[in-house]
C-alpha cells in the first residue's frame, strides 16, 4: 500500500513539475514580460501575449487549396519552433503559423514551441540549452522533422512565399531554399571541414559563399549568437569571413574587433578596430574601445 502511494505521489510531483516548465513568464530589465522555454497555445492567449497572439492569429487567413494538399503530406511530421514572445517576427509569423497548422489538423501534440531569450548574455538562448546543436540564428525558425527524426527542412524568420505554401514543398520533397541560406551553408562546412580549415582558408571559402550572400547582417547575426554562446573561435571565423565578404563595411570589422577583445587578443582587437577608423575616422565606439585597451 506505501508503495502504491508512493508511486502515485511520485507520479503528480512528476506532472506538477512538468507542467511548472511550461509557460514560463518572466520579465526583462524594463519590466516587459516574455515567456522562456516550452510554450503552448494556452501560453500565447495569456497574460499580455494574447494581445498580439489573437489579433494575427484571426487575421491570417491560409490558402484552402494548399491546405487541403497539406493535410494529407503534414501527418508523417513533426515540427519544432524556435521563437522570441519578444520578436515582431515571431509576434507576426507564430499566430499565423497555428492558423495554418490548425486548418491541417495537425494536432498540438506533435507541435513543440521553445521561447528563447533576447538577453546580451543569453542572446537566442533557450533557458535549458534547447536550442544546442540546432543553428538557431533567426527566431522565429520553423523546423519539421520526419519520422525517424531527422531534418527535412526549415523556414526561417519568415516564409519565402507563404507558411502553407513552403510547408507544403518541404513535405513533398521539392528543393526549397530558406532565408539565410549563407548561415546553413557555412554551418555545414563547420560540421565537415572544422573551424581550422575555414580559418585556413578564409578566401577559398568566402568565394564559395560568396553567391549565398546578400548583406552582412546575415552572417553577423550568426557571429554574435555564437560569441554570447561562448563559441568564441567559431564567432571569429564567422565574422572574418564577413569581412571577406563585405571589406567596404565597417561593421564587420567592429564585430571581428569585439569577439578578438572578448577573447583577450588586444592585439588583434586594436587592429579591427583601427580598421573600422580608417573606413570612419568618427566612429566612436572603436575610439572607445582602443582607448580601454591603451
Amino acid at each position: 500500500m506505501n508503495r502504491l502511494f508512493i508511486t502515485i505521489f511520485t507520479l503528480l510531483l512528476c506532472q506538477c513539475l512538468l507542467s511548472q516548465e511550461v509557460n514560463q513568464v518572466t520579465k526583462d530589465a524594463k519590466g516587459r514580460e516574455k515567456m522562456l522555454g516550452e510554450i503552448t497555445k494556452e501560453g500565447f492567449t495569456s497574460n499580455t501575449f494574447n494581445s498580439w497572439f489573437t489579433k494575427n492569429h484571426e487575421a491570417y487567413t491560409p490558402d484552402e487549396t494548399i491546405v487541403k494538399k497539406l493535410k494529407r503530406k503534414l501527418k508523417k511530421y513533426t515540427i519544432t519552433v524556435f521563437m522570441g514572445t519578444w520578436c515582431g517576427d515571431s509576434k507576426k509569423e507564430v499566430p499565423r503559423f497555428y492558423k495554418v497548422l490548425e486548418a491541417a489538423n495537425f494536432p498540438e501534440s506533435k507541435l513543440r514551441v521553445v521561447g528563447l531569450n533576447n538577453g546580451r548574455e543569453q542572446y537566442k538562448q533557450g533557458p535549458n540549452g534547447e536550442e544546442k546543436g540546432m543553428n538557431i540564428h533567426r527566431v522565429p525558425t520553423f523546423i519539421v522533422y520526419n519520422k525517424k527524426g531527422k531534418e527535412v527542412g526549415r523556414i526561417v524568420e519568415h516564409p519565402a512565399e507563404s507558411l502553407e505554401a513552403d510547408l507544403l514543398r518541404i513535405c513533398r520533397g521539392k528543393s526549397y531554399e530558406h532565408n539565410y541560406q549563407i548561415v546553413t551553408e557555412l554551418d555545414n562546412l563547420f560540421q565537415k571541414k572544422g573551424e581550422t580549415y575555414i580559418t585556413e582558408n578564409v578566401e577559398k571559402v568566402a568565394s564559395k559563399l560568396k553567391p549565398f550572400s546578400k548583406s552582412l547582417k546575415e552572417l553577423n547575426t550568426y557571429g554574435y549568437v555564437l560569441l554570447r554562446a561562448k563559441a568564441t573561435s567559431k564567432a571569429i571565423a564567422v565574422f572574418t569571413m564577413n569581412t571577406k565578404l563585405f571589406p567596404d563595411d565597417k561593421n564587420g570589422y567592429d564585430s571581428l574587433g569585439e569577439a578578438y577583445f572578448v577573447m583577450k587578443n588586444y592585439e588583434k582587437a586594436t587592429e579591427n578596430y583601427s580598421k573600422v577608423l580608417a573606413l570612419d575616422p568618427k566612429d566612436t565606439n572603436a575610439k572607445t574601445m582602443l582607448a580601454k585597451m591603451k
